[in-house]
């Protein structure tokens, strides 16, 4: 595999997200100077600004949370001995399969509601911007499962 495709692949996330970040940036910053300059800005650039910065957000914290990157306390676990360290980690991640998967569930009701509410300048259907939080919290269920397969393979190792 080539190095190119191995870094798009590993960092997919990351990329879809700084894609719809630089994409609300330019329009807000387009908008910003033909208000100022014609005194008249695209109608539509606000509703797509908000829609790829949802878009940003779900799938930046999704690019987060693959490489275990939100806040967390964790000053007495690390205070604690290895192995209750390790199983604090199990029962964490495996907490997180099963948040992560009910939120998936209730993501699927959610745009399930948006299919007939249409957006107030373009009048398209709102799932195309609701439809992010449901692949966020696929992707992140997908995450915590690779997460509690982690946890018991590196114990079942240290066993041997």
């Amino acid at each position: 595999m080539s190095k190119t495709l191995s870094f798009v692949l590993n960092n997919f996330e990351d990329l879809i997200s700084a894609f719809f970040i630089s994409v609300t940036t330019i329009l807000v910053v387009i908008n910003i100077i033909m208000r100022y300059i014609f005194n008249s800005g695209l109608v539509w650039s606000e509703e797509v600004a908000t829609g790829c910065f949802v878009w940003s957000v779900f799938i930046g914290a999704v690019a987060v949370f693959k490489h275990r990157g939100h806040v967390g306390v964790d000053i007495i676990v690390k205070k604690m001995p290895q192995g209750v360290q390790k199983a604090v980690a199990l029962i964490t991640d495996i907490i997180l399969v099963a948040l992560n998967g009910y939120m998936s569930y209730l993501s699927i009701l959610y745009i399930s509601k948006s299919y007939t509410k249409m957006t107030p300048v373009l009048g398209i259907s709102s799932v195309y911007v609701s439809s992010s939080v449901l692949i966020a919290f696929v992707l992140m269920t997908i995450y915590s499962v690779k997460f509690v397969w982690q946890d018991l393979r590196g114990q079942a190792k240290e066993e041997k």
